[in-house]
């Protein structure tokens, strides 16, 4: 699996600007914050994440509603677009990632099946894109390419945003 190949240059151009990033992170466990943090310098963009495996830490450390989640379920666009919002607002970054997803091998269901993950970026300016993904492989190449699209995907919108 290959790492998100802009890394130094994402990093860069928010230093560039004086902005910042965070993340909320389900079933990718840290692993998006790892990624950033690799990089010498990062405090600089990085504000700092949380990892809300279970839906009660979603709900106590990012506001997400416990109704959103019983209507539409945890991995859902409608929960991660409460994580991006409750993730920017903890943390007051301009920029945001939000991944909620089932990594698998177990956990799936007939209309999750393991591999789907919702990816959210958003900017605190309002620019967002969150959609359904469905990833193949091993439970770690399903975390690997969930983080990697988060980094495209923020990417993206950072620079359409200059």
């Amino acid at each position: 699996m290959n790492k998100f190949t802009h890394m130094e240059e994402f990093q860069n151009i928010l230093r560039q600007r004086g902005e910042t990033v965070t993340c909320a992170e389900s079933c990718t466990g840290g692993l998006i914050s790892s990624m950033i943090t690799e990089i010498s310098g990062s405090s600089n963009i990085f504000r700092g994440s949380v990892v809300t495996y279970c839906n009660e830490v979603k709900e106590q450390e990012l506001n997400v509603k416990k109704e959103t989640m019983i209507k539409y379920g945890a991995v859902s666009t409608q929960t991660v677009e409460e994580m991006l919002i409750g993730v920017l607002n903890k943390f007051d970054a301009d920029y945001a990632m939000a991944v909620s997803g089932v990594a698998g091998p177990t956990g799936g269901t007939k209309d999750k099946p393991v591999g789907t993950v919702v990816v959210g970026v958003m900017s605190k300016k309002g620019l967002k894109d969150i959609d359904i993904y469905c990833f193949n492989g091993t439970r770690k190449e399903v975390q690997i390419q969930a983080a990697n699209m988060a980094f495209e995907r923020i990417f993206k919108i950072c620079c359409k945003n200059p």
